[in-house]
């Protein structure tokens, strides 16, 4: 008889019935929970070792800079002590003032309607391209090409943000190749980089560029889990590769599309905070400035620490409750997202 079930003993003859035996527990757990911590840390040592460098800088760079919260509810000074913790200890506590003041600013829903609006537009542009590349390559790229295609596409994702702005600004600038042609050939030429109507596709088109090689690799990772058998049996039944790609490339990656869907939604708030910051004169605040820039131009540059944690403050929890709402949402198409349910 199977582990865990109860197995009754025979009765004996005129005797009353015997209680039922209790379950009985698996081996391996059994020994799994005898196994001192001591030992099961000595075990291990070689895994808890390797972990134990990121494990530090997640608390040196993570964790430990939450405590810097505490000055969006204080008139903070970091001139008033010779350290910053004294400073915080010194500074005079004015509740939620920045909030309030963070309500009344007209530049800081500019700074929100920005991010918002980049963000639909990246969503709405940019996910989809990983996506279709990756069932182009999976699908009518040869083998022996398909890692060449996949190089390429994914090279410029280690480019610099300053690199990725000087080749659009090479192509697209105002003295740039496309602008010389148009005039070379008798017509006007344009600036894209410098016009602030089209500054949120530009960096959308500049994200494309250069991270959709990125999620070409993840897509193509979840494509090379499905099993031959299903493109053979749907061979079989006539389907052809449209069809293929319908039933069953598609399904195979709608879990890793919500995933990266659900982070990409807890991102709404921070839409590339180097790439627009480099161009933020050439267009002006008022179609470039966003949460990031608008915290580091108020708090770094101005002085205002306080003002600008109660910001970060505000983004951090809108992020959260994005990421709760999107991660539901994928529980509702029954997907798992980041976390089951």
């Amino acid at each position: 008889m199977a582990h865990g079930t109860t197995e009754a003993r025979p009765a004996a003859p005129g005797g009353p019935a015997p209680a039922p035996a209790a379950p009985r527990s698996s081996p391996a757990r059994t020994r799994a929970a005898r196994v001192p911590l001591r030992h099961r840390l000595r075990r291990d040592r070689a895994l808890l070792l390797m972990v134990l460098p990121a494990l530090l800088l997640l608390l040196v760079f993570t964790y430990v800079p939450l405590i810097g919260n505490i000055v969006a509810f204080q008139d903070y000074d970091p001139y008033i002590a010779d350290n910053a913790f004294r400073a915080m200890s010194q500074s005079p506590w004015i509740g939620f003032e920045h909030f309030r003041h963070m309500a009344e600013d007209r530049l800081f829903w500019q700074a929100v309607r920005n991010t918002l609006a980049i963000f639909a537009i990246q969503l709405t542009l940019f996910f989809p391209v990983p996506v279709a590349l990756a069932l182009f390559v999976h699908s009518f790229v040869r083998p022996r090409v398909r890692a060449v295609a996949q190089a390429v596409l994914y090279l410029p994702h280690f480019f610099s943000w300053v690199l990725v702005i000087t080749v659009f600004q090479q192509m697209f600038g105002g003295a740039g190749l496309v602008a010389q042609v148009l005039r070379d050939h008798g017509h006007e030429g344009f600036d894209l980089m410098t016009d602030p109507r089209l500054f949120t596709f530009l960096v959308t088109f500049e994200m494309i560029w250069k991270d959709a090689g990125w999620g070409v690799i993840v897509f193509l990772a979840a494509l090379a889990a499905v099993s031959p058998d299903l493109y053979e049996a749907a061979a079989m039944d006539g389907a052809n590769r449209r069809r293929r790609m319908w039933h069953i490339q598609l399904p195979a990656l709608r879990p890793v599309v919500a995933l990266l869907l659900v982070l990409q939604v807890g991102n709404a708030l921070t839409v590339g905070f180097e790439q627009i910051l480099l161009q933020r004169a050439a267009v002006g605040p008022s179609a470039s400035e966003v949460l990031d820039t608008y915290v580091w131009n108020t708090g770094l540059d101005n002085g205002n620490f306080g003002y600008g944690a109660a910001i970060g403050i505000v983004k951090g929890v809108f992020g959260l409750v994005l990421v709760l709402g999107a991660n539901k949402a994928a529980h509702l198409m029954g997907e798992q997202g980041v976390y089951k349910r």
